[in-house]
């Protein structure tokens, strides 16, 4: 038993002075955690690069907040070369909800394009893997198999599930959720292992519900702290009352803003790497951008 528990938990090489010294062992590839660029250098900035290229980062908000949107962001700027903070390979997308909002990437993609002459060479449709599922069963049975199978040739680098909270608030009853609990526990065993052992990004979209305890917040994230404690980083994205007016600018031929839109806010709960913080944002027809 005792080395059938010690084959599946995750390791890392012992690095010593030496190897780093002589770059051995891949000793820097494995002691830096990369970031993806979340495609608004303020945002980026923020972050202190991007997004944790190892780990799971989840994405919570109420309904309208901009959750599909930041992933869709992802999803494009994966595709870009490092030097320009993606990680020049595709993504692969899980649907848990709502069927995948393909004519707003077609949008975003086709002004994407237009930022530089290197991106209209990129096939960013082709290169982004849709997967519906519709419960927990379906879930696990594409993370453990058909998810490896497209990760080992190399030509996906972020995995996002949109949203983990789905297939967890609706298939469970009040008496089931210490099971829920474990299943929950497992999920999330399973995307780090991937996480790892691939070195890419896990984005879980989580919904929020109304909060009866906690002091200034009407909602907090959905399905506790029994999933809380699984994940790496938090981002809360929320959304105003205010509204502001965006300017009216042509890139190549294409009008992007000119119209008035609701400010947004994005919030760091917590993150091995940052500080808690927050930063206004809005949503145009490129994508999330933020105010300044």
């Amino acid at each position: 038993m005792k080395t059938a528990i010690a084959q599946q938990v995750l390791t890392h090489p012992l690095l010593t002075a030496l190897d780093l010294q002589r770059g051995t062992k891949n000793c820097l590839q494995n002691l830096i955690i990369g970031k993806l660029s979340t495609g608004c250098k303020q945002i980026d900035d923020a972050l202190r690069g991007g997004i944790l290229s190892q780990g799971i980062t989840e994405i919570s908000g109420e309904s309208a907040s901009g959750k599909t949107q930041f992933c869709l962001q992802l999803c494009l700027t994966v595709q870009l070369p490092p030097e320009e903070g993606g990680l020049a390979a595709g993504a692969a997308y899980i649907c848990t909800e709502d069927a995948f909002p393909s004519k707003r990437l077609s949008q975003m993609i086709s002004y994407f394009r237009q930022r530089s002459e290197k991106r209209k060479q990129i096939p960013f449709g082709d290169n982004i893997f849709i997967e519906h599922v519709a419960d927990l069963d379906s879930l696990n049975s594409c993370i453990h198999q058909k998810l490896p199978h497209l990760l080992s040739s190399g030509s996906v680098k972020l995995v996002i599930v949109d949203s983990v909270a789905a297939v967890f608030r609706c298939d469970y009853e009040l008496k089931d959720m210490y099971k829920r609990s474990k299943h929950m526990a497992s999920l999330a065993a399973s995307l780090h292992r991937i996480s790892s052992k691939y070195c890419l990004p896990i984005v879980c979209v989580n919904q929020v519900t109304d909060s009866m305890q906690s002091i200034g917040k009407k909602n907090i994230p959905a399905l506790g702290l029994a999933w809380s404690n699984q994940i790496t980083c938090r981002l809360s994205l929320s959304r105003t009352n205010r509204e502001v007016d965006l300017p009216r600018i042509i890139l190549k031929g294409s009008v992007i803003g000119g119209f008035p839109t609701s400010i947004r806010t994005l919030e760091v709960v917590f993150a091995p790497n940052l500080p808690n913080l927050s930063l206004m944002y809005v949503i145009d027809q490129e994508g999330i951008k933020a105010l300044t």
